[in-house]
């Protein structure tokens, strides 16, 4: 905040314009976040008054990210120059560890550890797979050992808490004391503290004490949760806390899920006040392989090509919609809806068409939304008389949803050659309705509302159980942080959104560090023909080209707007809400 003794109204208020653009809360006073504070710094200097006062937190805190930020950017500079200082060598590195770090690192995290070491604050945007955690750890031990730091706060998604604990007992020899924050305050005594993303906002005086009590490093793992950044609930609190802390370190193989305005709230928090003009500079002239190149010196990454992972494609499948199906699905499709100023209404309008091109019949009402689909073989004949309504409730006895055939097709086969399949659809009601259709493979399911004990059991079967053929999740829910590649290695997407970033954490359930070889990775995407399903791959398409760009990674080639504007429902953004409208708007398919 900044504050002005009566009698400089006037001054104070050219000031605050410039330093804090719309955050003059009185003619004295004006709030700004930190890292437009920053950015804008430099308009101080032009207050005619002498007797300036900070105060001394704030001081200490403003000096020491500018500091950081003169440090990235001669990195920069030098990078560009061709004169980047020699990388650590993996002795180097093994050397900064310190006697009480045990574990086996690959070539890849010491090469990873001693560029990120160099960096002081940065990225890492390696892989699933990639070891990630246990580089992070590795650096907390280097930066400990030379009196850097001495504890770490993690903010992760709850499935992430076992990966770190294990790490830290695992990596070192003596294990380190790691606390779960799962009351308000953190554990003064731990070496590390965990706390997920949902607990953040509610914690942030705490963990800003715990943070101020010793020097930390911070790190966000998955940190593409924070997105968008001081807009969102996860991003603010990320950010408030991001500078008290002695590093910062960020973690996440999606960096940028929906363009380039992501990558500027990551790079925020890793450089408050630098980072994003960064990402700004590096993207406005739309040159993706500039970008990559300018970016490139910020982050590590390890590749699925480094690691050795076999290649793989997915594969689109089209199906067409019979008769009825189609006369329901335009039907639906053209229903009336506040779409062009009512982001919440868009988001219900491509909810709605996605699960119509399921089934239309998944939107009838039911006295529990959750009732599975109640088909019927062989199917009845259609009353010429019946109403569209009486048909939506009907339909299940007159067709069988031509992805749902697909889906139970491509399992059974799967299961007669002793293959297990990993089934996605994003709707509970989908979800049981396929329990049903693939019970002759004792299907396991986890969705949202699914205890943690049930969530580990239905994993524990899938895995171990010869006869459980088929698991039945959506990537909300299964996206991140389990693994399954040790016994599935076929994917079958029912339904998708325009998520391009929890898509590609889906895709690596099943495709990650530890395959064999020879081992074929098979996913096929369901799509019907003349449906929103078609806008959803195109989307994604441009999505995916863009992330592999910034990144240098052919094998991704994600993130396409680089534009970016407020995402709503579905992970939509700007364009993607204009190809949906014109889907919506269209008489034909």
């Amino acid at each position: 905040m900044l504050r002005a003794r009566p009698g400089l109204e006037g001054d104070f208020g050219m000031l605050a314009t410039r330093v804090t653009p719309g955050g003059q809360r009185g003619p004295l006073t004006s709030d700004a976040d930190l890292d437009s504070f920053l950015f804008s710094i430099g308009e101080l200097a032009t207050w005619p008054h002498a007797d300036v006062e900070w105060e001394p937190e704030l001081a200490s805190l403003v000096t020491g990210v500018l500091d950081d930020a003169e440090t990235v950017q001669a990195r920069l500079g030098s990078s560009a120059a061709g004169s980047e200082q020699l990388p650590l060598t993996p002795g180097d590195v093994q050397a900064l560890l310190g006697a009480g770090w045990q574990a086996d690192l690959t070539s890849f995290q010491l090469r990873d550890i001693g560029e990120l070491l160099s960096l002081g604050h940065g990225a890492n945007f390696s892989v699933p797979g990639a070891g990630k955690t246990r580089t992070a750890l590795a650096v907390f031990s280097a930066l400990r050992e030379r009196g850097e730091v001495r504890r770490l706060l993690v903010v992760c998604p709850k499935p992430a808490y076992e990966s770190w604990q294990f790490e830290g007992e695992f990596c070192f020899k003596e294990p380190l004391l790691t606390s779960v924050m799962d009351t308000g305050f953190p554990d003064p005594e731990a070496d590390v503290v965990l706390v997920n993303y949902e607990r953040l906002s509610g914690s942030v005086n705490h963990l800003s004490e715990w943070l101020r009590t010793a020097p930390a490093m911070f790190v966000l793992d998955e940190a593409h949760r924070m997105k968008l950044g001081a807009r969102g609930t996860y991003g603010s609190a990320c950010l408030s806390l991001g500078p008290l802390a002695r590093r910062r370190l960020i973690l996440t193989g999606t960096p940028a899920p929906n363009g380039a305005r992501d990558l500027e709230s990551l790079l925020s928090f890793v450089w408050p006040g630098r980072g994003k003009q960064l990402v700004v500079e590096a993207v406005s002239g739309g040159d993706l392989a500039y970008a990559s190149q300018a970016l490139r010196p910020l982050f590590t990454r390890t590749t699925k090509k480094e690691l050795g992972l076999p290649p793989f494609e997915p594969v689109v499948r089209y199906v067409e919609l019979p008769p009825l199906h189609r006369e329901l699905y335009d039907a639906l499709k053209g229903i009336p809806s506040a779409r062009r100023g009512d982001l919440a209404a868009l988001g219900k309008a491509a909810m709605r068409t996605l699960m119509a091109a399921i089934s239309p019949a998944l939107l009838a009402p039911s006295d529990n939304p959750y009732d599975p689909l109640a088909f019927q073989l062989p199917t009845l004949d259609v009353s010429h008389g019946d109403s569209l309504h009486t048909l939506l409730q009907r339909l299940p006895q007159h067709e069988l949803s031509p992805k749902y055939e697909e889906a139970v097709r491509i399992v059974a086969k799967n299961a007669q050659a002793d293959r297990k399949t990993l089934v996605w659809t994003g709707f509970i009601r989908s979800q049981k309705t396929l329990e049903e259709l693939l019970a002759p493979h004792a299907p396991a399911s986890v969705y949202g509302a699914t205890s943690a004990q049930d969530r580990e059991a239905e994993l524990s079967r899938f895995r171990e159980d010869p006869s459980c053929k088929v698991l039945i999740s959506n990537p909300a829910t299964l996206g991140e942080g389990i693994s399954l590649h040790q016994v599935c290695h076929d994917a079958v997407y029912v339904d998708r959104d325009f998520m391009a970033g929890r898509f590609l954490q889906s895709l690596d359930r099943i495709h990650r560090l530890g395959l064999p070889p020879d081992t074929e990775t098979r996913v096929t995407v369901l799509a019907a023909r003349g449906t929103i399903d078609e806008i959803v791959a195109m989307r994604l398409e441009k999505k995916l080209h863009f992330l592999g760009s910034v990144l240098d990674d052919p094998a991704v080639r994600q993130l396409g707007d680089l534009q970016e504007e407020e995402t709503t429902g579905l992970g939509m953004d700007a364009d993607d809400i204009h190809a949906l409208l014109a889907h919506l708007d269209s008489r034909t398919p």
